[in-house]
């Protein structure tokens, strides 16, 4: 019994110490790039393998004025399993990109070649960060198409960015630095520890209004879960202060802050502030929140009535692993690692685990496919469980927080492409 008891110990512990620690591992393809591999075989030569690469790229805007918007590109790009450089990313690297009218078109708007040089190339942690300016157009809307091309090769990473030439909410003019970038952030989320300043592009100093929301919101619910939503009452404001742009910062309690320049507008730019591991999460208390996509509503409950949350986890994972202790410390790696990433690429106005693209995202890994239009995306699945070609569709939902808040249309007929997926969680064949 005790040395059964010291296994249960073992095995969280494993994970505490791995999420105090930074990661070495090159992260994995992301759905907001679009990336087109060489042909080469996997089993590369160890010459080959220090070849540089294309992780994926994110982006936002910010509207400077009625004539020109700044585009802000964030880069995962490697050598091997080491970040490059900025100076060597921009001798390897070329940049074009296109403005066209909708998705789906080829009504040019604008287009351009992009010299990448010191001036607008930087290495912020991990990520290359490119900044631009594009002339806006006189329309209301734009696909902004980047392609990243590397010179001498048919290598090429694209992304695609909505621009809303017109609407200058606060999101749209307003971006938050912080003291490790020149850039804005281009994450909805920043770490109670970590101070940071609000500005515009242009200059002046302005009075901006903050409401603070203490709620938890809820984790995704089910994918076959095709019941109406209850409309869900009007949320109460737990505080509310002013904060004068360009002046340092630090929101140390966490939660939701919704930041506007004028208390009129109906959409303001969303901040959750998170402890200092975000997004990797290690509290035994928040490891069971993404635990509802694999478990049942007993296992759930049984955990939470324990008296010790870390012995109950560890007794859950070596249960469902029938006693195996390597194979559970690593099922707990894997599953705690897509929880990590989802918070990365998919935190809004609630943690990107709780999101339904979070959800899709932790169970069934990244898209072998993405699909997107003016308000919605198409995430494919070549295959899963016993299904081809499976398909999950998101809409855009207006959101006072955010506005890349999307929601998942449910079918009961993912039923037999889910639950197995579920139970190779379960008996550690995803690891």
């Amino acid at each position: 019994m005790k040395t059964t008891l010291r296994i249960y110990l073992s095995l969280l512990s494993a994970l505490v110490i791995a999420g105090c620690a930074s990661s070495n591992n090159t992260p994995k393809s992301i759905p907001e790039a679009k990336v087109y591999p060489s042909n080469q075989q996997s089993q590369q030569s160890a010459s080959v393998a220090e070849e540089p690469s294309l992780v994926s790229i994110q982006s936002k805007y910010l509207i400077k004025d009625t004539s020109q918007v700044n585009v802000y590109l964030y880069v995962d790009a490697y050598r091997g399993k080491n970040p490059i450089t900025a100076e060597d990313f921009s001798k390897i690297y070329n940049l074009n990109y296109v403005i066209y009218s909708d998705y789906g078109t080829r009504d040019r708007q604008g287009y351009g070649n992009v010299k990448l040089d010191a001036s607008n190339v930087s290495r912020v942690g991990n990520k290359i960060v490119i900044s631009f300016q594009v002339k806006s157009p006189n329309k209301d809307y734009g696909v902004l198409l980047s392609e990243i091309s590397q010179t001498g090769t048919l290598k090429k990473v694209l992304n695609d960015l909505t621009i809303r030439f017109k609407k200058q909410s606060t999101s749209e003019v307003y971006g938050i630095y912080t003291a490790a970038s020149p850039e804005p952030l281009q994450r909805h989320y920043i770490n109670s520890t970590e101070p940071f300043i609000v500005k515009r592009l242009t200059e002046g100093n302005d009075k901006l209004h903050v409401y603070y929301y203490a709620h938890s919101f809820e984790a995704a619910g089910s994918p076959m879960n095709t019941a109406p939503k209850t409309v869900s009452k009007s949320l109460d404001i737990d505080s509310s202060f002013t904060i004068n742009t360009n002046e340092n910062l630090r929101f140390e309690k966490e939660g939701l802050y919704n930041i506007f320049s004028d208390t009129t507008q109906s959409e303001g730019m969303g901040l959750l502030v998170v402890n200092e591991r975000y997004p990797k999460i290690t509290n035994p208390e928040i490891l069971l929140g993404p635990l509802l996509y694999m478990s049942t509503n007993n296992e759930v409950n049984e955990i939470k009535k324990a008296e010790n949350y870390k012995k109950a986890l560890d007794k859950y994972w070596l249960t469902l692993m029938n006693g195996n202790a390597p194979l559970a410390q690593q099922s707990i790696r894997s599953f705690y690692g897509r929880v990590e990433e989802a918070n990365q690429l998919f935190t809004t106005y609630k943690e990107g685990w709780k999101t339904d693209k979070g959800m899709i995202y932790i169970v069934l890994g990244p898209p072998d496919k993405v699909q997107r239009s003016k308000d919605r995306e198409v995430w494919t699945y070549d295959q899963r469980g016993n299904a081809q070609n499976v398909n999950f569709t998101f809409n855009r939902r207006n959101n006072q927080f955010v506005d890349d808040h999307y929601e998942l249309v449910r079918y009961a007929e993912y039923q037999p492409i889910w639950y197995p997926v579920v139970e190779a969680w379960r008996n550690g064949t995803i690891r």
